[in-house]
């Protein structure tokens, strides 16, 4: 024991003399720092003869750890890389030649291979350098991270120390124990710990092969107080003289290593959530794995530069937003008729018709807080997070009030109740049930207005939408004519336009020209003209670019794509074709350009003008038919065959049919009936006809699609020459626009509308209605505090 006991005292000394030969050298590296412009080199030539074991390097490489930069004043100690900016080179080399002077003043590292060596430690230290550069560079740490890795480092060593110099003693059989210490009487005591073994204490000054005490392991203590108690009475010791037992609980380490992979594993998600999303939340909740349940809402605030003036094309749908912002800047005009604002609306429509920038807007111009979320952000993979998200919504929502709710997407939480739930728990029902209560919640004193806006209300919960808690529906559409012609108005505002273009014709002018088109679409047909204008350097944009922006948008970009002779021929005559075949036919939408160079998906194309149009009737869907089928029936009148390029138009034509026969109801055979046709992408489980009506059907849309084609065909066959002309003009130029069909045809032989004012005739004004009804024309002024004019005539008159 006194041997092993020298031996540990042998093997920590060293280490207890680095230790305190190291903190020395920490404490001399200030002064010898201090006086650095006379001796710095000799004081480190002290530091090393202080401190032998080299922990000098060590105790700089741990400063720079801790140290994105070096102290102020002692720059020139520390080594700089060469792609370091703002390095001064003839600097450092002077700063070398004066530390090499004190060296070689003082008797050091002399001659040749002293200066050898310095170069060597100058390189090294220069590699050295480059390493934590680019250490730092990839792991940008703040000095907190620093300090916590630190003292987990730092943490581990210490117990890493304390189990590997911990005395561990020696283990013994049961009967090397009865044998040679308990019947020699050389037993002081036994110890037993956490019921697990018995440490055994020699009497004072007994030697137990260089350990100060010796175990062995029991298998139960009842089991070992017998077998002790046994052994003693054997050996004949009475009561008195007995070894004594004493019983302890002690941590010898197996518990925390047995813990260690779970704490690691669970210090590895703590620090995960707090650098990941899941570090979100309203405050001082970052990093906090229970704020979960915290809404992802943000109340905005005057960074929003959208106001009800930018938006256009909906003048409906901002009248009805514009009440609901009127009611809460002057309630009592409402309140004193006894009217209760409606507690909700949804905003509906197609993508791209101007929810969102509505919603913006009024944001912008209510002057009240504006709260918005995403419907997406309540569903996550823990169970009730949803719920406890709605509720801390409309908590802010009240805490706020009079204040606007505004849920994006809610089809993503609203869905109807029911649906694809086989029997188990639904977080999506319960988020939504949680929304319906806390709706429902509301009454008219707390000034919160809830807006929604969705694509698909149809799959919205009925319980969602019934009055009291959303009372309206605001159904946004495409925006007509006059609509976009305001839109443009708005989008051409920021464009730089040719001196010699009137914004406001230009705007009627691509109303025209763009049927059918969104408020998204319109923007991006302006901000395509201007990216084509800048692509060719041009200083202004003018009409020729809005044109080409348009053609962008609808077909897609032009390829360079190369096309054998044949099917370039193949091509001119079947866009010919359609061309031909439009412009004989009474309702079929007027020509604008025929093209056979490659754009987007197709090899060639067809513009038309469509009509602002809402009915159709069985002839005017008839003609458009046969217009879809004059490219497959000129590629079978003139080269014998048939191609796949007529897909698409197949398509579109199979279509029609079916809608105006199981639709429409435009079907003698089939009847006034009228089917949901499924939609794309939509499983169908059944049909809602019999399979003899489905048969009715299938026969009498093949009858209209043949007698269509029939009806081309006739056609084609008649204007053969007119065809082949227009095939053999788009092979030499590839684009004939309408001057073009006008030279090669002649006059149209049927009326078509094609200008704004022809459009717009027989409508009313030329522009968009935007006046605003007599009780709205003051939304945007407070007129909440003003008294009414009989309490302001009974004041005046008590006054007087």
């Amino acid at each position: 024991m006194v041997h092993m006991m020298g031996l540990l005292s042998v093997s920590v000394v060293p280490l207890r003399n680095g230790v305190q030969a190291w903190g020395r050298g920490c404490a001399t590296i200030p002064a010898a720092f201090r006086y650095s412009n006379v001796c710095s080199l000799s004081k480190c030539s002290a530091l090393k003869r202080i401190n032998p074991m080299g922990l000098n390097q060590c105790t700089f490489t741990l400063a720079r750890l801790l140290s994105s930069k070096p102290p102020r004043g002692f720059e020139k100690f520390f080594p700089k890389s060469e792609d370091t900016p703002g390095v001064n080179k003839s600097s450092e080399e002077t700063g070398d030649e004066k530390t090499e002077e004190p060296e070689s003043q003082g008797g050091g590292e002399g001659g040749p291979n002293g200066s050898g060596e310095r170069e060597r430690r100058r390189g090294g230290r220069k590699d050295e350098s480059n390493w934590w550069t680019r250490f730092q560079n990839d792991f940008r740490w703040d000095e907190k991270t620093m300090r916590n890795v630190a003292i987990g480092f730092a943490g581990m060593a210490s117990a890493f120390l304390y189990f590997y110099f911990r005395e561990t003693g020696k283990e013994v059989s049961w009967k090397d124990f009865v044998d040679n210490y308990l019947a020699r009487g050389l037993v002081d005591r036994l110890e037993v710990v956490n019921k697990q073994y018995v440490r055994v204490i020699p009497v004072h000054g007994v030697n137990t092969s260089e350990v100060s005490y010796l175990w062995f392991n029991i298998g139960s203590v009842e089991t070992f107080e017998r077998n002790l108690e046994l052994a003693q009475q054997e050996m004949g010791m009475d009561f008195t003289h007995q070894v004594p037992v004493i019983y302890g609980s002690e941590s010898d380490g197996t518990f925390l290593m047995s813990i260690l992979p779970t704490l690691l594993l669970v210090g590895f998600l703590l620090f995960t959530m707090r650098q990941g999303p899941m570090a979100g939340g309203r405050g001082g909740g970052r990093g906090n794995p229970f704020s979960m349940g915290e809404s992802k809402a943000k109340i905005m605030k005057d960074n929003i530069d959208v106001r009800f003036k930018d938006v256009a094309g909906c003048e409906e749908a901002k009248l009805e937003i514009l009440e609901f912002v009127n009611f809460l800047k002057n309630p009592r005009q409402y309140q004193d008729l006894g009217a209760k604002i409606p507690k909700g609306a949804v905003l509906s429509g197609p993508p791209g018709t101007g929810k969102t920038l509505l919603a913006k807007a009024t944001a912008r111009e209510a002057n009240v807080p504006f709260i918005t979320v995403n419907g997406s952000e309540f569903q996550e993979m823990f169970v009730g997070v949803g719920p406890a998200r709605v509720r801390d919504m409309f908590a802010m929502a009240r805490k706020n009030a009079p204040c606007i709710l505004f849920i994006d997407e809610i089809d993503a939480v609203g869905r109807k109740r029911g649906r694809g739930n086989f029997g188990g728990q639904s977080e999506q029902e319960n988020t939504l049930n949680q929304l319906l209560v806390e709706m429902d919640g509301f009454n008219t004193s707390t000034n919160v207005v809830v807006f929604a806006g969705t694509n698909r209300p149809d799959i919205l919960d009925p319980a969602l939408m019934r009055p009291g808690r959303f009372d309206r529906q605001i159904y946004i559409g495409p925006p007509d004519i006059k609509g976009r012609s305001s839109v443009f108005k708005v989008h051409l505002r920021p464009l730089k336009l040719d001196s010699s273009i009137d914004s406001e014709a230009l705007a009627r002018k691509l109303a025209a020209l763009t049927p059918g088109f969104t408020g998204a679409d319109i923007a991006n047909v302006c901000n395509e003209a201007a990216l084509i204008a800048a692509r060719y350097l041009n200083k202004s944009i003018n009409v020729k670019h809005f044109e080409q922006a348009i053609e962008r948008v609808i077909g897609g970009l032009e390829k360079t794509q190369v096309l054998q002779p044949a099917e370039k021929t193949t091509v001119a005559y079947h866009e010919a074709g359609h061309a031909v075949v439009g412009w004989y036919l009474e309702h079929a939408d007027p020509l604008l350009k025929v093209s056979i160079i490659p754009q987007g998906k197709g090899l060639g194309y067809a513009q038309y003008l469509p009509k602002e149009q809402y009915l159709f009737t069985r002839e005017q869907l008839f003609d458009r038919m046969c217009m879809m089928l004059g490219g497959r029936v000129a590629e079978q009148v003139f080269f014998g065959k048939i191609t796949t390029g007529a897909q698409d138009d197949l398509r579109k034509v199979t279509q029609s049919a079916y809608a105006q026969v199981v639709q429409f109801g435009m079907s003698e055979v089939v009847g006034q009936v009228s089917f949901e046709l499924p939609r794309q992408g939509e499983m169908v489980m059944e049909k809602p006809y019999s399979e003899p009506t489905a048969r009715l059907i299938d026969q009498e849309v093949r009858s209209l699609i043949d007698t269509a084609f029939q009806r081309t065909h006739q056609l084609i066959t008649e204007k053969r020459d007119v065809v082949e002309k227009v095939g053999r003009r788009l092979l030499e130029k590839e684009v004939l626009d309408k001057a073009d069909m006008l030279e090669l045809l002649g006059p149209h032989p049927y009326e078509e509308k094609s200008t704004y004012a022809e459009f717009v005739e027989g409508t009313g004004a030329m522009e968009e209605d935007t006046s605003l009804l007599e009780g709205l024309k003051n939304w945007n002024k407070d007129r909440g505090t003003e008294e009414p004019p009989q309490e302001q005539q009974r004041k005046q008159a008590l006054y007087l």
